[in-house]
């Protein structure tokens, strides 16, 4: 069984909006929304797990989810402080503990859902698996005062992208092993790196990005029309296309 776990639950504040920014309109429809639809059309997904943050869970159901009608078992749980407490809360909701965790932000939209079972198919390599791209730009290090310390190399170097998939035992190892420790977590994998164990990186696509900012969201936008003008048929393109 593979369940899928949308998070959700952060605040939005690179936004600097009083709207937080899984709610903000895409395309005459709520981001949140547009995520769960493309999950709802990847047949490899069983059920849906949606962790946000605790004080919009009644919104969140009536006004994001019920709209929706989706086919797919949906269950929302509260986040945490964190995305790593919101994750942790979603692997506990999930029954199945003996399937595969597919970890997705609420907040990239644009995946297609033949990318979701992709990295689904990644997991029986060595278990853990996670879409990326291949640095495009050249990288710089730099010092706390802005200057240049170093070039990076980026033939060695990927940006992470979600979805992230991992067998059910090691994600909530690797989530209950870093419990307490601190230290920089900006994404699941980590997590399971830090326990030596092997991560699958497979190309993900330029479309998947992720909503933060302003600047996002308008791309975001013109990356939806154009997909629906030059490929309707895509499974890409979700049936809330707004007129």
């Amino acid at each position: 069984m593979v369940s899928a776990i949308i998070v959700a639950a952060g605040k939005g504040i690179r936004m600097n909006g009083k709207v937080r920014k899984q709610y903000l309109m895409l395309a005459g429809h709520p981001i949140l929304s547009r995520t769960l639809w493309v999950f709802n059309a990847c047949s490899a997904i069983d059920c849906i797990v949606v962790a946000v943050p605790e004080e919009d869970l009644d919104f969140c159901h009536e006004r994001i989810i019920t709209p929706l009608n989706l086919q797919k078992e949906l269950r929302l749980v509260a986040g945490g402080a964190v995305r790593r407490d919101s994750v942790y809360n979603g692997i506990l909701a999930i029954e199945d503990k003996g399937g595969t965790v597919v970890i997705h932000d609420g907040v990239r939209p644009l995946v297609h859902p033949e990318l979701l079972t992709a990295c689904i198919e990644g997991v029986t390599e060595t278990g853990a698996c996670s879409l990326g791209l291949p640095a495009f730009e050249t990288l710089k290090r730099v010092n706390s005062s802005g200057y240049i310390h170093a070039t990076l190399d980026r033939e060695t170097i990927w940006m992470a992208q979600t979805p992230q998939a991992f067998e059910y035992s090691l994600i909530r190892e690797a989530h209950e092993a870093g419990k307490g420790k601190g230290g920089l977590s900006t994404d699941d994998a980590l997590l399971v790196e830090r326990l030596g164990k092997k991560v699958k990186m497979i190309r993900g696509s330029r479309f998947n990005i992720k909503i933060t900012t302003p600047e996002d969201l308008a791309i975001a936008e013109a990356m939806l029309q154009t997909s629906a003008t030059e490929f309707p048929d895509s499974p890409f393109i979700s049936p809330l296309i707004s007129s």
